[in-house]
């Protein structure tokens, strides 16, 4: 803990007022559902974090109240309460009732930080219907109490406290008129509680659920190698994670972690100031070339290239890795810091990664010997996929047009206004065709379950027919040849039946897609159809889509004639329309992506070798899918 600073009323900067955080939240913390309720709580902790960063606080505690709201206390600085030199009001009112009022716009008082906007907190409290912060500073206790952003008091000292005792405590109810649910999830905060924890290692935060006793501490005193260890733990890892940090002239700190593991499947996650930067960004491609150019050094060296070179696919091939920059004034794109800006990051993580690795891999053989070998082979393989492709489409897979030969397709060629149906099987093929509006929709029918793409490697994924058709029809290729423009459909939608098969056969699909052309997801064009699973008839058609609804639904109708649909096949066209396709009355759900590290590793989980995890997670979750369609 640095002594650093002071840190005081005049360190408090104001550029703008409140009044735009309620008409439109969503440009603040990204939406007003679930995302963005529990948003509001990660931008208290930010402001925690950042006194951490500095070297003030180590301990940080989060609870979810009985009454629904959130309290985060720290033991940093405390929020400065003198009385602001321009303003004339304390500087704590300043700081949780002006937008983009803060410590972060004064460099004295924080060198790094994450919650860069300065609309963190004021954010909270305008979007809150209650907000009460506590600060403890200066050996006595302040409180004010805010409504919707408006002071219910001035400012009131409540008590006396230890000079040492110094901190701030933020307890908020989120606005019911605001968000569509005002309930927080202990599981959603865990997760990027313990993402923060391992990017900060050494501290301390608890987080503790008082409506039914969860309590968790998060404490990792290995930072990003555990980071990496955790995220390939149900993945068999080649060797000990690689780590290296290192500053530079300007004070930036890049801070990386990365391991290999038998699979195939790439997995990078950038950081700057702790803020995921899901997006990527400059850091993230500064780390690629370095990455690809210091292991072809290294290969080239020990003469294990004979004719090839490896490509950034090739070194990539089984690789978790953690980027983690802590650096001053970095330029994020929006509020919710979705990829980083700043066009020097490239060249600086570009130059720290190529010696730090440079000099890993000289000084321990060992895995450097097991990291090449992996590259090489996926070289190897590479190739052989290639010649593999080249053979399938010489053979009569697709028709004349060069789509394959069973895709049904529309007849508009606008992207924006069609969209795919991937259907299994010919019976379900059949009532679809007939289903559908030619126009605007088309059908790829599967022959029965496509390949496990995370069980094999990309020579034999890439060389499946069925593979290859889907792709075909999609347009975009994969990989590193994906070009999203070359997309000739909007939405790209899998249509299973509603049973055990057709869910595996989805989750088949998805991990396809999150392997092999994740910017889909990404970009929103894949969605999932609901079909029903049952039909009760009592006057009219009812069409139900779980078991817990038929009985709910035949009680409320004191009963009906109801038919078991085994498969979309067993649906006459129009029911088929009617339920399942028709734009104007059908369920879709887009997929999406909250979470990389979570959705990689439940993928791995669920597709992968390992069979324990696996098992209790089917056990855990079997009830709460069956609800949830």
């Amino acid at each position: 803990m640095s002594d650093g600073k002071d840190y005081k009323a005049e360190n408090i900067k104001v550029l703008e007022g409140l009044e735009a955080v309620r008409k439109r939240p969503a440009m603040y913390i990204g939406g007003t559902g679930k995302d963005g309720l529990h948003h509001l709580v990660y931008e208290v902790i930010d402001n925690s974090i950042d006194e951490h960063m500095g070297g003030f606080c180590d301990t940080i505690w989060v609870t979810i109240n009985k009454d629904g709201s959130v309290t985060v206390r720290d033991i940093g600085r405390g929020i400065p309460v003198g009385i602001h030199p321009t303003f004339k009001k304390p500087a704590l009112e300043i700081a949780l009732t002006k937008l983009h009022a803060g410590g972060k716009f004064e460099k004295s008082a924080y060198q790094i930080s994450g919650g860069l906007h300065g609309v963190g907190v004021s954010c909270v409290n305008a979007l809150s219907t209650n907000l009460k912060a506590v600060v403890r500073r200066d050996g006595k206790i302040h409180q004010m109490e805010f409504n919707i952003g408006k002071p219910k008091y001035k400012l009131k000292i409540m008590g006396k406290c230890d000079k040492k005792d110094t901190g701030t405590e933020i307890t908020f109810h989120p606005d019911k008129s605001i968000f569509s649910t005002v309930e927080f999830d202990f599981n959603v905060l865990k997760k990027r509680l313990q993402e923060i924890a391992f990017l900060n290692s050494g501290v301390k935060i608890i987080l503790e659920d008082m409506r039914n006793g969860k309590k968790e501490l998060l404490h990792y005193e290995g930072g990003l190698m555990q980071f990496a260890e955790h995220i390939n733990k149900n993945k068999t890892a080649l060797h000990k994670p690689v780590y290296f940090k290192r500053e530079n002239a300007d004070g930036t700190v890049v801070e990386v972690a990365m391991q290999y593991n038998d699979g195939y499947n790439e997995n990078i996650f950038g950081f700057v100031n702790t803020i995921n930067t899901t997006e990527g960004g400059t850091h993230i491609s500064g780390f690629k070339t370095a990455l690809t150019r210091t292991i072809n050094d290294y290969a080239n060296k020990k003469g294990m290239l004979k004719n090839i070179k490896l490509s950034g696919d090739d070194v990539r091939e089984g690789l978790t890795a953690i980027i983690s920059l802590k650096m001053r004034e970095p330029q994020f794109e929006g509020q919710t810091k979705t990829k980083l800006g700043n066009s020097e990051m490239k060249g600086t993580v570009d130059s720290i990664v190529s010696v730090a690795l440079a000099e890993f891999l000289e000084e321990n053989p060992g895995i450097s010997k097991k990291i090449a070998d992996k590259s090489v082979s996926s070289a190897k393989a590479r190739s052989a996929a290639r010649k593999a492709r080249d053979l399938v489409r010489r053979k009569t897979i697709v028709g004349f047009s060069g789509l394959p030969g069973k895709l049904a397709d529309c007849s508009s060629k606008k992207t924006e206004n069609t969209e795919i149906y991937i259907v299994e099987g010919d019976s379900a093929a059949g009532s679809s065709k007939m289903a559908r509006n030619k126009e605007f929709q088309a059908i790829l029918p599967l022959k029965g379950k496509i390949l496990n793409v995370e069980k094999s490697n990309p020579t034999k994924a890439l060389s499946s027919d069925e593979i290859i058709n889907l792709i075909t029809a999609i347009g975009t290729g994969v990989k590193e040849n994906f070009n999203l423009a070359k997309l000739r459909y909007s939405k790209v939608i899998i249509m299973t039946d509603a049973d055990v098969d057709g869910s595996h056969i989805r989750t088949l699909l998805l991990t396809f897609f999150f392997r092999y052309v994740p910017e889909l997801i990404e970009n929103g064009n894949i969605y999932v159809a609901v079909s029903p699973l049952y039909r009760v008839r009592k006057k009219k058609d009812y069409y139900v889509y779980s078991d817990a609804e038929l009985k709910r639904t035949i009680a409320r109708l004191g009963g009906g004639d109801v038919q078991r649909f085994k498969g979309l096949g067993e649906m006459n066209p129009q029911q088929l329309w009617d339920t399942t396709m028709n734009p104007k009355t059908r369920i879709l759900k887009k997929v999406n992506i909250e979470d990389a590290v979570l959705a990689d590793e439940t993928f791995s989980m669920l597709m992968g070798d390992v069979v324990g995890p696996r098992r209790r997670f089917i056990e855990t979750n079997a009830k709460i899918a069956e609800v949830d369609l």
